[in-house]
């Protein structure tokens, strides 16, 4: 099968090419950086012409109010390409809980994604991941002040983008769903909790204190970023840590 992945050079983007091709496929990455826009549309005919799939694991630049045009504009960008080039199957990676939590900008942006594919006409599957286990640094330093990280106790179940890029293959390659698969890490930890786990395992003195206030996840209620249902990928933090 010939696969066109938009975004291909990015952190899940370059594991879902690399092991679709080591599979026999052939998977051919897309992005800015070799001349394909999803905003302007520059290059995205060309890019999906011939493709039995398309793959996009695109994102926005900003998580604020700016990133629902983005999806908006990227979608119909790609879908009307996808379309002339008589794509089959249009996969997108969106995220568990998405369209639970209305008070983030960036959630509500993921929610219009998934509901302007399958709104539209091909055949479509989205996968939803929990938190990457490769962000958790960058949440840590959205709120350290010092010597001192502050998080919610937000649960969350955190996934390894290995992981995350095979649940994307898996799905590629098979018949469209035409709905969700959800698919999340092997256990659930409060952020906080994660966040000590974390820095005591790189030996990192910085103090967590528990704040429900701090930082993006504070607006999250109850334990909508979770999904013990979900396939369950194989990959212990612990294990990823070391």
């Amino acid at each position: 099968m010939k696969f066109a992945v938009i975004g291909g050079t990015g952190l899940i983007g370059s594991q879902v090419v690399k092991k679709l091709n080591a599979a026999g496929h052939e998977a051919v990455p897309h992005s800015q950086s070799t001349g394909v826009d999803v905003i302007s549309g520059q290059g995205l005919d060309e890019a999906v012409a011939g493709a039995d799939v398309v793959v996009n694991l695109t994102n926005s630049p900003t998580f604020d109010e700016a990133s629902p045009a983005f999806f908006r504009a990227s979608m119909d960008n790609l879908l009307a390409a996808a379309g002339k080039g008589g794509v089959g199957h249009f996969v997108i990676l969106s995220i568990v809980g998405t369209d639970r939590v209305p008070e983030l900008d960036y959630y509500r942006a993921k929610t219009l994604q998934e509901n302007i594919l399958a709104a539209g006409p091909i055949p479509y599957s989205i996968v939803r991941a929990t938190q990457f286990m490769e962000f958790i640094d960058a949440v840590l330093s959205w709120t350290t002040d010092g010597d001192t990280v502050r998080l919610p106790a937000t649960p969350i179940q955190p996934i390894a983008a290995g992981d995350v890029a095979d649940a994307v293959v898996e799905v590629a390659v098979g018949a469209p769903l035409n709905g969700i698969r959800s698919i999340g890490g092997p256990e659930v930890f409060n952020l906080d909790e994660l966040g000590r786990i974390t820095l005591s395992r790189k030996g990192d003195d910085r103090t967590v204190v528990t704040d429900p206030t701090a930082g993006m996840f504070a607006a999250v209620q109850g334990d909508v970023l979770t999904d013990t249902a979900a396939h369950l990928a194989p990959t212990h933090y612990a294990d990823w840590l070391s």
